[in-house]
């Protein structure tokens, strides 16, 4: 198996993305892209009582298709922080953790931030501490169509788009008890919230159990 994965940067990223984490010795993530509409870089999705519930970030200039993904701006013309965080709290208020983590999300969604990329950035650099993954990941110096051998080309094989989703023989995903289960059925993949607010200290478990060994 190649040791080194190429990812781009997620909004609450799904369950799939985090294993690559796990999966991966090494991961680099792209910075030199130009931004994709379609992608989990600006939408993310939850669990709720009515089924799955999808949240996405507006963008400054409408969809920004192919503008450097550094350079993409977040829109404030409504309050979608507030908005999805009451969402967010709607769909896990009465989840088993959700008060326990609740402190720790509440000051990025209180914080207005210019670029998606940074808003993304510091999600993910949260989510990875409550999950006790210690993960340094590297940066792309320039962007480059192919990669090297050693390198697996992750980017934007991890879509909400079922035709743009990969066949992934390295991810099986263990089911654990989500909020609205007995309305819903069990709904795969969600975002990593759906995992840390349904399970808690013990998501890092799941993850490492959904891994499949190739």
């Amino acid at each position: 198996m190649k040791k080194t994965a190429l990812l781009e940067l997620h909004y609450l990223p799904p369950i799939q993305y985090v294993s690559k984490l796990l999966q991966y010795p090494k991961v680099i993530l792209e910075q030199h892209e130009n931004y994709s509409k379609g992608s989990f870089r600006n939408r993310c999705h939850l669990a709720s009582s009515t089924g799955l519930l999808r949240l996405s970030i507006p963008l400054a200039g409408g969809k920004n298709q192919q503008q450097p993904i550094r350079e993409v701006e977040l829109k404030y013309d409504e309050p979608w922080q507030n908005q999805h965080w009451t969402a967010i709290k709607s769909a896990y208020g009465k989840s088993p953790f959700f008060e326990h983590y609740e402190h720790r999300f509440l000051p990025i969604f209180k914080k207005r931030y210019k670029y998606l990329w940074d808003w993304n950035w510091d999600l993910l650099q949260l989510i990875l501490d409550i999950i006790f993954l210690d993960k340094e990941m590297e940066l792309t110096e320039k962007f480059e169509k192919d990669t090297c051998d050693k390198v697996i080309d992750l980017r934007n094989r991890i879509s909400p788009k079922k035709n743009k989703k990969m066949e992934d023989t390295g991810f099986n995903q263990v089911k654990y008890v989500q909020v609205f289960e007995a309305e819903n059925g069990f709904l795969p993949n969600l975002s990593i919230l759906d995992l840390i607010f349904c399970v808690g200290p013990e998501a890092i478990i799941y993850l490492e159990r959904s891994v499949v060994k190739v």
